[in-house]
C-alpha cells in the first residue's frame, strides 16, 4: 500500500508539475472574445480554437465579457467584472487583450475618450503586477460593418479614433500589436449581425494570435505576382515587400544588389533596392530560414496595370486587326500577367461552390507572368496590348503589363471598402437594392446568386469587391500607372460617377502610396445610349479636377448597337501618347484630340477656342465639320454651321439663334461629328455651359 502510495503521489507531483509548466495565455476582452454571435461558442469561440492551435503545451483563458468597455467610466468597465478579476488570477505569461468596440457607444467616447489612453495603460500594468513577465499582444479592433445602425451617426468615426488611440498605447507600453482589423475588413459577411465576427471569422482570429504568438507565419512567402519572367520598375527606388517568420532574417538579391532585413512580429518584411538599370534578364533571389525563392528571367522596365471593364478585357484576338496583329506579336521585352476570372458573368445561375469561392475571394484564376508571344498577346487585352508594344517601342526598354479588367463591373467595385465607408456609404447599403447602382448591374448579380441562401452572398459587381479581390492581392507591386477603361456600367447616374470616380483614383494612389501615380482612361466611345453625350462630357469635365489623369477619346470608334467596338488598337495607341507624353517628357507626341477651354459669344456666333488645337480640321478632307449646335437663352438647340479660323478657334453659328449663350458639340448617343487636329486625333464631346 505505502509503494503504491507513493507511486501515486510521485504521478499526481509529476501531472502537477506539468501543469505549471504550460504556458497560460489569458484571452480579455468583450463579446467578441466571449464568443457572442458565434454557433455553438464552446467549440467555436476564438479562444477555443487557439487552444487547439497552440496544443498541450499551453492554457488558455476565455476572459471575455459582453458589453465591457475599456474605458472605466464607460457603461460596462471591464475592471469592474468577474471576468477581470478571474483574469487578474489566472496570472497569465501571455495576455491578449481586445477591448475598444464597445466605447464606441455615445455613452462613452464622446465624454471619455481623453482617459482612454492612461486607463489601457493602467490595464495592462495592472497584469504586470500579478505577472511581471507576462508578454502583452493587444488587438486592433475588429470591424464594424457599414449596416451597424449607429455607423454614420458617430461609430463609424470614434472606431477610427480608438485604433490610433490603441497603436498609441502599444508604442507607450512597448508591447506587441496584432491586426485583428486588416483580416477580416475585406469579408463584410462575417459580422453577421453587425458587429460579431461568426465562427469562421473566430476561426480567422485564433490564428492572428496564433501567428502573433508563435512568430509563425508559414515561412518565407510573396505576392503571387513575383514569378519567373516578370517585370520589376526601373529607374527608381523600390519597394520590395513579403512575409517570413517573425525574426527570421531575410537575404535579397538581384543586380549586384544584397539587401538584409528582418520580419517584423507581424511577418512582414520589406526592403527598398536602388533604381535597377532597364533591361535584363536578371535573377531574384530571396532566403529567409530555410526556404529559397529564386525568380528566373526578370526584366527591369515600365510596368503599367490595365483595367476596367468589357472593353479593357476585350482580346487581341477579338479585334479588328486582330488577324494582322497577333502574327507580329513576338516580343520578349513585353511580358504580360493576365488575371482572367473563373466565371464570367454571363445571363446563368451559380452553383453552391462557386457562391462559396467568391465570398472568399477567389474570383481570378492564378496565372503567371509570360513573354509576350503570338499565343500569349491573342487572348490578352487589345488596349492593352497596342499600350504596351508603343511605349515598348518608343521607350526601347521591357514593359510589362497587368490586366485584371471585369466585363460589366461598375466603378464601385473597384474602390477600397475603407474609402467608400467613410466617403461613400450610402452605396454600400442593400446593394442589390440601390438605385445608385445601374439596374442591369444588380439584375445580372441577382441572377448569378440566385441559387444562394447566404444573406450576405457576394458578388463581382458589389461595391468593393473588386479592389479586394483585385487589387488588394497586388501587395503593392510596384506599377508606374494604370490605363482604364470603364463607365458603361455608370452610365445611368452620372452625380454618383462623379463621386466614384475620383475616390477611385485616390484609393489606388493611397493603396500605391503615390499620390502623382499616372492615371489614363478612356472616354465613353459612341453607342445608342441616351445618357453616354452627358457621361462623355462629364469624363472631360474631370480631367481638370483629378490630377495627373488623361483621357483618350474613342467617340470617332464606336458602333450605333454594339457596345464593344472591335477597333482597339487606335484606343491603345491613342492612350500610350498621352503617357508618352505626359509621364516620358515625349513633348513632340500629341497627347490628345482637340479639348474643349472656352466659348466667347459674339456677333450672333461662338468662338471656341480648344487645346491640343494644332491643325484643327474635318476628320477628311472636303467634309464640313458636324454635330455642332448652339442655343440661347431658351437652351433650346438647333444644328450649326462651323469652320476653323485663321486664328485656329471654332466659329459656329445658326440663322435659328440670333444671340448664341451655349455651344456644344458631339452630343449624340452614337455621334459622327468629325473634328480633328494635325495629329489626326479626335475631339471631345463637350457643352459650353456645363
Amino acid at each position: 500500500m505505502n509503494r503504491l502510495f507513493l507511486t501515486l503521489l510521485l504521478l499526481v507531483g509529476t501531472i502537477c508539475a506539468q501543469a505549471q509548466e504550460k504556458i497560460r495565455v489569458a484571452c480579455v476582452g468583450n463579446s467578441i472574445t466571449y464568443g457572442s454571435g458565434v454557433a455553438n461558442r464552446e467549440v467555436n469561440a476564438y479562444p477555443v480554437k487557439l487552444q487547439g492551435m497552440l496544443g498541450d503545451g499551453y492554457e488558455v483563458g476565455n476572459f471575455g465579457k459582453p458589453g465591457a468597455t475599456l474605458l472605466n467610466k464607460g457603461h460596462r468597465p471591464y475592471t469592474q467584472q468577474q471576468e477581470y478579476k478571474d483574469a487578474l488570477a489566472f496570472a497569465g505569461d501571455i495576455v491578449v487583450i481586445h477591448l475598444g468596440i464597445n466605447d464606441t457607444d455615445p455613452r462613452n467616447w464622446p465624454n471619455y475618450q481623453d482617459e482612454f489612453i492612461g486607463d489601457y495603460r493602467a490595464l495592462i500594468q495592472s497584469f504586470r503586477k500579478v505577472n511581471p513577465k507576462a508578454r502583452f499582444l493587444i488587438a486592433r479592433m475588429t470591424p464594424l460593418s457599414d449596416r451597424h445602425w449607429r455607423y454614420e451617426s458617430g461609430t463609424r468615426d470614434w472606431h477610427e479614433q480608438i485604433q490610433e488611440a490603441i497603436a498609441c498605447v502599444a508604442r507607450a507600453e512597448k508591447v506587441q500589436m496584432i491586426n485583428f482589423f486588416e483580416p477580416l475588413h475585406p469579408y463584410p459577411y462575417i459580422l453577421e449581425d453587425n458587429i460579431h465576427p461568426n465562427a469562421e471569422g473566430a476561426h480567422m482570429l485564433a490564428e492572428i494570435v496564433y501567428k502573433g504568438i508563435t512568430g509563425n507565419y508559414g515561412g518565407l512567402k510573396m505576392s503571387p505576382f513575383y514569378t519567373d519572367n516578370m517585370v520589376l520598375q526601373y529607374g527608381r527606388d523600390l519597394l520590395i515587400q513579403g512575409m517570413a517568420n517573425a525574426g527570421e532574417k531575410v537575404t535579397l538579391s538581384i543586380a549586384g544588389q544584397k539587401h538584409r532585413t528582418t520580419a517584423d512580429t507581424d511577418g512582414k518584411w520589406h526592403v527598398t533596392l536602388s533604381p535597377l538599370k532597364p533591361g535584363g534578364p536578371y535573377t531574384l533571389k530571396i532566403e529567409a530560414g530555410k526556404k529559397e525563392l529564386l525568380y528566373n528571367n526578370v526584366m527591369a522596365g515600365e510596368v503599367w496595370l490595365c483595367s476596367g471593364q468589357s472593353n479593357m478585357e476585350f482580346m487581341l484576338n477579338q479585334s479588328a486587326t486582330g488577324k494582322e496583329d497577333i502574327p507580329l506579336a513576338s516580343n520578349p521585352n513585353i511580358r504580360l500577367f493576365d488575371m482572367k476570372a473563373r466565371w464570367r458573368t454571363n445571363p446563368v445561375e451559380w452553383d453552391a461552390s462557386v457562391l462559396d469561392s467568391l465570398n472568399h475571394l477567389q474570383y481570378f484564376l492564378p496565372t503567371q507572368w509570360t513573354e509576350c508571344t503570338p499565343q500569349t498577346a491573342s487572348r490578352f487585352s487589345a488596349i492593352a496590348y497596342h499600350f504596351g508594344r508603343m511605349l515598348q517601342d518608343s521607350l526601347q526598354v521591357p514593359v510589362g503589363l497587368i490586366c485584371n479588367a471585369v466585363g460589366g463591373s461598375p466603378a464601385e467595385a473597384w474602390v477600397s471598402r475603407r474609402m467608400l465607408e467613410f466617403e461613400f456609404p450610402a452605396i454600400l447599403r442593400n446593394w442589390t437594392h440601390n438605385d445608385f447602382i445601374q439596374d442591369w448591374v444588380r439584375g445580372r448579380a441577382a441572377q448569378n446568386v440566385r441559387k444562394s441562401t447566404y444573406k450576405f452572398q457576394r458578388h463581382p459587381y458589389e461595391p468593393c469587391y473588386l479592389f479586394e479581390s483585385a487589387i488588394l492581392p497586388m501587395e503593392q507591386f510596384p506599377i508606374r500607372g494604370v490605363i482604364w477603361y470603364q463607365g458603361e456600367s455608370n452610365a445611368h447616374n452620372i452625380e454618383a460617377h462623379e463621386m466614384l470616380f475620383p475616390r477611385l483614383v485616390r484609393s489606388w494612389r493611397e493603396y500605391w502610396n503615390d499620390a502623382d501615380m499616372p492615371f489614363y482612361y478612356v472616354q465613353l466611345s459612341s453607342l445608342n445610349r441616351p445618357s453616354w453625350p452627358l457621361f462623355r462630357d462629364s469624363q472631360r469635365r474631370m480631367l481638370t479636377s483629378i490630377n495627373n489623369v488623361g483621357m483618350a477619346v474613342s467617340s470617332d470608334k464606336g458602333n450605333l448597337t454594339d457596345v464593344h467596338p472591335t477597333q482597339k488598337r487606335e484606343v491603345g495607341l491613342r492612350l500610350a501618347c498621352l503617357a508618352l507624353n505626359d509621364t516620358y517628357g515625349f513633348k513632340h507626341i500629341v497627347p490628345s484630340g482637340p479639348l474643349f477651354r472656352k466659348a466667347e459669344f459674339k456677333k450672333g456666333a461662338a468662338y471656341v477656342s480648344f487645346d491640343h488645337a494644332d491643325g484643327l480640321r474635318p476628320a477628311n478632307e472636303g467634309e464640313e465639320l458636324l454635330t455642332f449646335e448652339i442655343a440661347g437663352e431658351d437652351r433650346t438647340f438647333h444644328p450649326a454651321k462651323a469652320v476653323v479660323m485663321e486664328d485656329g478657334k471654332v466659329k459656329v453659328w445658326s440663322k435659328e439663334v440670333k444671340n448664341p449663350t451655349i455651344v456644344r458639340y458631339g452630343w449624340q448617343p452614337y455621334t459622327k461629328a468629325n473634328l480633328v487636329n494635325g495629329a489626326g486625333m479626335p475631339a471631345s464631346t463637350f457643352r459650353s455651359d456645363l
